[in-house]
This record gives C-alpha cells, sequence and structure tokens, in this order.
C-alpha cells in the first residue's frame, strides 16, 4: 500500500508498505479523507511536543471498515473513530479520563497515523458515522477537541468568552461556544482569519492584537466585565501568557493550545481573580458524539472549514504551501 512518511522535518517521501495483517481486537480501515491539522502542520515544522521521527502523520480521518470483530458495525460502514489509545487501567482511565491516559498513544503523533492508503485501529475505538459523508467525518475529530474545551470550561449560555487564535480548533472552539449559548469574541492577528468569524461563524465580536488595544476592546464588549471564559488555541508562548490579563475576576482560563516552554503569570493578578487555569487534552467519546450529533442536526457545517482539496498524491508538493498563511488554508483535506 502507498504510504507518505514525514521522515524529518521539513521532508515527506512516499513509500510502498505491506499491507496491514489484523489481529483480535483490531479493525482494518480503508482511509477515504484525510483532514489536515495542526499538529501534522507542527511535525512537519519540527515544533511539535511528544514527537519523533520518521512518522507516519493523520488522525483527522475518514474510512471505510474492510475487516472488524465490533459486533456494531459492519464491512463497508463509513466511520470515524478516536485516535487516542488509552490503556485502560491508570489512573486518568479509572477516572473516565482516558483523553489523558499516562500511557496515551496518538495515532499519527506516538504512532503512525493515517497517512496511508489502509490503517490498523483498535476496534473499541471506531465512532458510527451516523449517516455522515466522508468529509463531515473527517472534521468531527478537530471539532471534538474543541468540544472537549467548551466543556472544560463549562461556557453557560449568556457568558463572554474569548477564544484566542483562530486556526481549524480556534475556530470549531467557537462554534461549540456559540452552541453553549456563549457570546463570543474572537482574537487572532489574521484579519483574513477574524473576517471569516464574523462572515461565516457569525462571531458577535474580533480582535486583532496587533492592532488594537485589546483591554479597552474587551472592557467595551463586556460593559467592564471581560470575559468570564478565556480559551487559548494557538500554542503561542506570548499569546498564552498574554491573555492572563484578559479574563475577569472569577474567570476560567483553558490552555487547549500547546507549546514546548514555561507559562510566565503574575501571581498577585492571577491570584486577586480567584482565577481558574486549565489544560484541555484531546476529546473524549462523549465530544465525538456531541459533535456528531450537531452536525447530523446542521448546527455544524463542515462546508464552513474545507478550503483546500488535493488527491493523496498531491500531499507532499501541495504541503509545505499551508504553512503560509497567505494562502488562506483553513482546513485542507486529502481524498483517496
Amino acid at each position: 500500500m502507498k504510504t507518505l512518511v514525514c521522515t524529518e522535518p521539513g521532508s515527506f517521501a512516499y513509500t510502498d508498505s505491506p499491507m496491514p495483517a489484523r489481529a483480535a481486537g483490531q479493525t482494518l480501515l480503508r482511509i477515504r479523507r484525510i483532514g489536515i491539522c495542526g499538529t501534522d502542520l507542527h511535525a512537519f515544522e519540527g515544533t511539535q511536543p511528544y514527537f519523533s521521527y520518521p512518522r507516519v502523520l493523520g488522525h483527522e480521518l475518514a474510512a471505510e471498515i474492510v475487516e472488524t470483530d465490533n459486533p456494531e458495525f459492519r464491512v463497508g460502514d463509513t466511520v470515524t473513530f478516536i485516535p487516542y489509545f488509552n490503556c485502560g487501567a491508570c489512573i486518568a482511565c479509572r477516572s473516565g479520563k482516558p483523553n489523558c491516559c499516562t500511557k496515551i498513544s496518538v495515532c499519527g503523533v506516538h504512532a503512525d497515523g493515517g497517512m496511508a492508503e489502509y490503517l490498523l485501529v483498535p476496534s473499541e475505538s471506531l465512532v458510527s458515522g451516523e449517516g455522515l459523508g466522508a468529509d463531515e467525518l473527517a472534521l468531527v475529530e478537530p471539532l471534538a477537541i474543541g468540544a472537549h474545551g467548551v466543556r472544560r470550561a463549562g461556557v453557560q449560555p449568556g457568558e463572554w468568552v474569548l477564544v484566542v487564535g483562530a486556526g481549524p480548533i480556534g475556530l470549531g472552539i467557537m462554534e461549540l461556544a456559540r452552541i453553549a449559548g456563549g457570546r463570543v469574541i474572537a482574537m487572532d492577528v489574521n484579519d483574513q482569519r477574524l473576517q471569516f468569524c464574523n462572515d461565516t461563524l457569525h462571531v458577535e465580536h474580533s480582535i486583532n492584537p496587533t492592532r488594537d488595544n485589546v483591554m479597552e476592546r474587551l472592557a467595551a464588549f463586556t460593559n467592564g466585565d471581560f470575559p468570564t471564559v478565556v480559551i487559548d488555541a494557538t500554542g503561542s508562548l506570548n499569546a498564552i501568557n498574554n491573555a492572563f490579563q484578559y479574563m475577569s475576576h472569577g474567570g476560567r482560563y483553558v490552555l487547549v493550545g500547546l507549546q514546548k516552554q514555561e507559562i510566565t503569570i503574575s501571581h498577585p493578578e492571577f491570584h486577586k481573580r480567584e482565577a481558574t487555569l486549565m489544560s484541555s487534552r484531546n476529546a473524549t467519546r462523549a465530544d465525538f458524539e456531541q459533535v456528531i450529533k450537531a452536525m447530523v442536526s446542521g448546527q455544524l457545517k463542515a462546508s464552513n472549514y474545507i478550503t483546500h482539496r488535493v488527491s493523496f498524491g498531491e500531499v507532499k508538493d501541495a504541503f509545505p504551501s499551508w504553512l503560509n498563511p497567505a494562502t488562506g488554508v483553513i482546513k485542507a483535506m486529502v481524498s483517496l
């Protein structure tokens, strides 16, 4: 089978790999769609934590079942799956948090992923497609990341929610915060992305910190209260550190974005707010099911996100361009 391997930062190579042989507890999938995510881009750049090379990228996937021993599914079903493979026995798994398993193996990060014609996955990881198309199913995972971050924040109807970062994950957070009833403020340094937030996602307000006075704008939008929820989706140390000052007294700050360095905060400023700081890692089956339900009902539209399409054979040449903001890529989708 044809496989695309990231051999080292900045380099891809197509290879011919043997067909995977299924064992008990595994399902063989034929990959139909691959969504390109920030993790893939960062891995190609060499800036992704928890990463080693060579690696087959890809975990935003839609696929057709070729072989399975999961009695709830049949050969030919179009599905997605939860790409965070957990041990089932550690403290996190026993506490209902398999998304942060102590021995987690994330498909396309710790283990080879779906940039291949076929892929073996744990049968228990399968998620029913509920009649959705391949494009939609390949977008479930990144939107589930957003759903999990919003659930961690406990967004309530009427709350002001500042989402820092209007990349694909941040856009999903905005949509899921809106569905939860939050009043969303988008922040990004890319005016094109902010315009997309306003025009396509109907976000109420937006801020570009390179030209706007952030504190003044937030005070004006929230009648001086400031956002009760701040969610970072940048993975930028500077953005993460700056955003501590943006939340209200009693506010919650959720880090969805990930970077490699140490966070620095003013303890007195954080303390006087009696603020809550949380991380949000991956997603759970409940988050996947929430996103699929929202897609089926029409609350989330895959067509809003897909801006670029290529065939599998074109990925190697097209991939570097997706690192350039000038290309206007929001979500690149690969078809097999």
